[in-house]
């Protein structure tokens, strides 16, 4: 499974960095500059978020976990939604993509990052402060 998780997450490094390429030297001529705005801010997160996933990947190497795995997900499905529909959003006007379904999706992604971190946190909580931690986890 760390196999599948560091693979995953150097691809979608790989994704981030091209599609911010694309977006710097493709995209700036053809939207405009609050569409330009979106896509940067859903380049942002996806690109952040590999560095989560592959935090998820080294720990799950070392001590696999649930918690760690679903965390894992949660930051994959998050990229999708979140920075996916981002791209989706900032690049409607030269897709003539219908945008009325999309725009729900966005908060869906935000969800997801949130509960990715909030398992982490209580992982770290449960694996690095021992039985008896500072607030009772």
């Amino acid at each position: 499974m760390q196999k599948t998780f560091l693979f995953l997450a150097a691809i979608l490094g790989a994704l981030a960095v091209g599609l911010g390429a694309f977006g710097a030297h493709g995209l700036t001529d053809l939207i405009d500059e609050h569409a330009i705005r979106i896509y940067e801010k859903g380049i942002s997160y996806h690109f952040n978020h590999v560095f989560a996933l592959i935090a998820c990947s080294l720990l799950y190497s070392n001590k696999p976990s649930k918690m760690i795995r679903w965390a894992y997900w949660m930051f994959f499905a998050g990229i999708i939604c979140f920075s996916g529909s981002l791209y989706v959003l900032a690049t409607a006007s030269l897709t003539n993509i219908s945008t009325s379904m999309i725009g729900p999706i966005t908060p869906l992604g935000g969800l997801l990052f949130i509960a990715g971190w909030v398992l982490l946190a209580v992982y770290a909580l449960r694996n690095f402060f021992g039985k008896r931690n500072m607030i009772g986890i």
